[in-house]
């Protein structure tokens, strides 16, 4: 391949912002939500979630997923409002240099509930079109994932 053919490495930033209307108490969605650990219930690909931490709940509460072809991906929570959002940031098995999400609830009705879970992403050295890849591979993770949570929560 020449220089000129050749597409440039660098670092990109994007965002990546899923949600969905969940016919269920708020509660009931954040205490499902709420269990950094329980992800393999309802999150795409997820074998297992142990915590890293003795904090299971709140900021600086740490968990290490592992998906089922075997990444591995240690994530801190760094806020946390109970019964309305957390947030995260991966530390490493993205890549990322950088990975700050957050799932959130917001009642619609006594009988509904929003659900969003959002990112900001910013890539290792990687070409545009592997970081444009990545973000709508990430895009249909979250969509995948949220839409397993509705199917458990509204039965």
């Amino acid at each position: 391949m020449t220089k000129s053919t050749k597409q440039k490495k660098t670092n990109y930033s994007g965002s990546v912002k899923k949600s969905i209307l969940i016919n269920a108490e708020s509660d009931k969605i954040w205490k499902k939500i709420s269990n950094i650990t329980g992800l393999s219930e309802w999150v795409l690909d997820v074998k297992n979630t142990v915590y890293l931490s003795k904090i299971k709940r709140g900021i600086g509460a740490i968990r290490n997923i592992t998906f089922e072809d075997g990444n591995q991906i240690e994530e801190h929570v760094v806020a946390w409002e109970n019964k309305k959002y957390f947030s995260y940031i991966a530390v490493n098995g993205l890549p990322l240099r950088v990975y700050h999400a957050t799932i959130a609830i917001e009642p619609q009705t006594r009988r509904s509930t929003r659900v969003t879970w959002q990112s900001y992403l910013n890539s290792k050295k990687m070409t545009k079109k592997e970081f444009d890849e990545f973000v709508s591979f990430m895009g249909n993770f979250y969509q995948g994932s949220l839409e397993n949570l509705r199917s458990k929560l509204e039965k």
